[in-house]
């Protein structure tokens, strides 16, 4: 990937629209399109690594209700030729094809390494990547098997959203008061260095975790996560100059008089 001069490239997760209730979540999304459309003057990709919302299901004609104005900026952004890629995370891992028809923004269901500016980058979400977590790991098979999913998507959209609600609610509540374990018990710090074991990889980048994170592995090789939009506010971005720095975003929403 080339990275054009005095241009950057962005990383953010866990969004989770929708958790909170309606109010929170809609001030929430209103900070999220602010801080997209301000670094879109001068994004060159914009890596979105899952989470985006607490829950989505793609039923064959019907989308979860809400979240307009993260998917008008989306395709606005798309439109203007600004290239957009999203990771599923464990919260949204029945995306089906509607990002990538409606907006042409591709859908990623496992981490990719990317090369740019002489640097590798390995991203994704997170979820059941490490040692540990063996009841996740196979939930997750049981959630993304094609069958499994014929089955969900039978059921109508208002009990099927509502039951999928219920148990999101309780995988964000495990993860609410998340606390760094050191790194012997971080599952994504094993995993990276497992990865380290067959390749150099000069920064791994993902959620899930709900800590925004940057610590250093062997070899000079960085883990960063990202944090959340619950919490933190923190995203992170590189540039050819200055790396990869991990940023927090105020978490107020600007307004403009009728003269602005």
């Amino acid at each position: 990937m080339a990275l054009p001069e005095n241009q950057k490239i962005y990383f953010a997760s866990d969004f989770h629209l929708g958790a909170g209730g309606k109010q929170l979540s809609l001030q929430r999304e209103k900070l999220i399109v602010q801080w997209l459309e301000e670094i879109s003057a001068d994004a060159a990709h914009i890596f979105l690594l899952g989470d985006l919302f607490d829950f989505w299901f793609e039923y064959k004609s019907v989308i979860p209700k809400g979240y307009t104005r993260l998917l008008g900026k989306l395709a606005e952004l798309s439109d203007r030729g600004i290239p957009i890629s999203v990771f599923i995370g464990n919260h949204d891992m029945w995306m089906d094809g509607y990002f990538e028809e409606e907006f042409h923004i591709p859908v990623y269901d496992s981490p990719v390494i990317l090369h740019c500016e002489g640097k590798s980058f390995y991203l994704g979400h997170g979820d059941g990547l490490g040692p540990g977590d063996r009841g996740y790991k196979l939930l997750k098979k049981i959630f993304r098997n094609p069958l499994c999913r014929k089955l969900f998507a039978m059921l109508h959209p208002s009990w099927g959203i509502a039951i999928a609600d219920f148990f999101s609610r309780q995988s964000r509540a495990a993860t609410s008061t998340e606390t760094f374990l050191g790194e012997d018990r971080e599952w994504l710090v094993q995993y990276c260095k497992q990865v380290l074991a067959e390749r150099h990889i000069d920064y791994f980048i993902f959620g899930h975790r709900h800590l925004a994170l940057d610590i250093t592995l062997p070899g000079g090789s960085r883990y960063v996560n990202l944090g959340d939009w619950l919490r933190f506010y923190s995203y992170a971005v590189f540039d050819a100059r200055q790396g990869l720095q991990l940023c927090y975003y105020p978490a107020t929403v600007k307004t403009f008089s009728a003269g602005n």
